[in-house]
């Protein structure tokens, strides 16, 4: 339903994790019962994982090893390949000083810090030693950079490419530079891409026909992230993850082919990583909340990848603090009551309690625009800052 934001524009109402909540059905189900297992294929080959969650490629969320680690415990950690990672030998010291700077400060000494170039050899090294740790190696290289570092990364044997970026379409026009022929990009290489980020029904679709095997759904709502304020752009992320639901079915018309939308940004706890797949995700992508385990490289801090642009930086480091190891942030054990531990957990019972065997039946639950959702009947946890008062 459009509104009236004045005479002569009309917008929108656009829906966040927040205000909307599942229903239940008639029937419930055991949790063990209920498989999240993510599978794509690319070429005739199958990919499959069995928690749908990948790792933002975001240095204080993935290095080496913490992809390994991840990959082991049956996710996707994407590193992010023009990062700390692969400017320099040794991330340690660098790591170190970010996580000791001022608020006040942080910006401006994170930009000198990543002035060192990124270098072709690290890229090589550092995703063979994704690859040497047995699991899949999934790294990240923005559009305009991809063509220049692609070799590199392929050297190192490279699996599976995100193309990423705070907005990336598959039509980029500049007078300046010759932009990226994303179509030629994407058919020429012969590992699968994923490609984001967007936030509308014509963005994912034509990424989507780019070849895209899954597209990034999400533009500003990350915790990290100040897009939003410093652009003015974005999507609240049930509504652009819908919207980009509806864009899959269209290219399954099109093409026979389904490619898969990804929630990237905005989560936090294991029921909105229930509401992103009820509103039409096959997987999500998340950061902040990895940020915080106590494998992750960034000290118990998290930023983006634009904090340090040299020119307008769109993100902040922000203290996601240490809540447990990745293990536990994922699976559980659970020793917090607020959604924030066991996110696969909260997501498989979330299923399992309305009835849904699978992460595409779940794609048909009912939802409802739910405004006291978070508020009612919580006064207490409110007042006293327990559980969902925080």
């Amino acid at each position: 339903m459009e509104i009236e934001i004045g005479r002569g524009k009309t917008a929108r109402r656009a829906y966040g994790f927040d205000d909307i909540a599942i229903v239940p059905s008639r029937r419930t189900r055991d949790p063990r019962d209920v498989d999240i297992t993510w599978t794509f294929t690319f070429r005739d080959r199958e990919y499959s994982f069995p928690l749908p969650v990948l790792a933002s490629a975001m240095d204080g969320v993935v290095d080496p090893g913490f992809a390994i680690t991840m990959g082991k415990l049956g996710g996707l950690a994407v590193l992010n390949l023009e990062g700390i990672q692969t400017r320099y030998d040794d991330p340690a010291p660098h790591l170190d000083a970010i996580a000791s700077f001022s608020k006040e400060e942080a910006t401006r000494k994170m930009q000198e810090i990543y002035r060192e170039p990124v270098k072709p050899a690290l890229i090589t090294q550092r995703v063979k030693e994704i690859k040497d740790g047995g699991v899949l190696a999934a790294a990240s290289l923005t559009p305009q950079n991809a063509d220049t570092y692609i070799e590199a990364a392929l050297a190192g044997g490279l699996d599976l490419l995100v193309i990423q970026g705070t907005v990336v379409s598959a039509e980029h026009k500049s007078t300046y530079s010759e932009p990226l022929d994303l179509n030629a990009f994407v058919r020429d290489l012969d590992i699968p891409c994923i490609i984001g980020g967007c936030c509308s029904y014509q963005g994912a679709l034509h990424l989507m026909r780019a070849g895209a095997v899954g597209v990034l759904v999400g533009v500003g709502p990350g915790h990290a992230c100040t897009s939003r304020r410093v652009l003015g752009i974005g999507v609240p992320q049930c509504t652009a993850v819908a919207d980009a639901a509806a864009a899959r079915m269209r290219h399954l018309d099109e093409t026979g082919y389904y490619a898969h939308v990804i929630a990237d940004g905005g989560m936090r706890t294991g029921g909105d990583l229930a509401k992103a797949v009820a509103v039409g995700a096959d997987a999500v992508m998340i950061g902040s909340p990895l940020a915080s385990a106590s494998e992750a490289p960034g000290r118990g801090y998290h930023w983006g990848m634009a904090t340090f642009h040299p020119d307008l930086p769109r993100g902040t480091r922000v203290r996601a603090g240490v809540k447990g190891s990745l293990e536990e942030i994922l699976l559980g054990p659970a020793h917090e009551n607020d959604g924030t531990l066991n996110l696969l957990g909260g997501l498989r019972t979330s299923m399992a309690t309305t009835g849904y065997e699978n992460l595409k039946a779940f794609q048909k639950a009912e939802v409802m625009v739910a405004p006291s959702l978070q508020t009612e009947g919580k006064f207490l946890q409110q007042s006293q800052g327990v559980g969902m008062g925080r």
